[in-house]
């Protein structure tokens, strides 16, 4: 292994969407045991600075790989398709519509059971869109499309984080 290996590669894994979550964790803890930096310490100093260097970039990978949006967008990174969502947030126009349809509905909701309602159908379309990203990526290998999936699926956790906030005020 070196510092520069693909996320997969640094936990001996197939690079693929799907994955499974426990045999991803119980590798983390593996690979943490390997490099904690106690186990260097009667190498020194230098020996255990490498060790903080390793264990950041084990979490770092492990932070990527855990998380199926950043899954698949570094999926896609790797198959040479940027995501570049900080450039480029056009949107196909019936899923800026689906948006605007959600936003209202967040915005007229008075209570906890209409905005459960709408967490409901926001976690369905996130699966739903998880399973397209899933297909994209492992069957058709068609990152560009994959990427349009990515986009939306930021869109969609961001409005999930909104939905969130708003149960908290509510709670306050």
């Amino acid at each position: 292994m070196n510092l520069q290996s693909s996320d997969f590669e640094l936990f001996g894994l197939v690079p693929r969407f799907a994955q499974d979550r426990a045999a991803l964790d119980a590798r983390w803890k593996e690979l943490q045991r390997e490099i904690h930096p106690d186990r260097f310490a009667a190498q020194g100093a230098s020996a255990q600075r490498v060790a903080m260097q390793w264990s950041a970039r084990i979490n770092e990978a492990y932070q990527r790989l855990k998380d199926p949006l950043k899954r698949a967008g570094y999926l896609c990174e790797l198959n040479g398709a940027a995501i570049k969502a900080e450039d480029n947030t056009a949107m196909p126009a019936a899923f800026l519509m689906q948006q605007m349809e959600w936003r209202e509905a967040l915005d007229d909701a008075q209570g906890v059971e209409e905005l459960n309602q709408i967490s409901l159908e926001i976690n369905k379309n996130m699966r739903e869109q998880l399973q397209k990203c899933e297909q994209l990526l492992d069957v058709a290998h068609d990152y560009p499309a994959a990427v349009a999936q990515v986009r939306a699926l930021m869109f969609i956790e961001r409005f999930a984080r909104d939905i969130e906030n708003r149960f908290e005020r509510m709670d306050s």
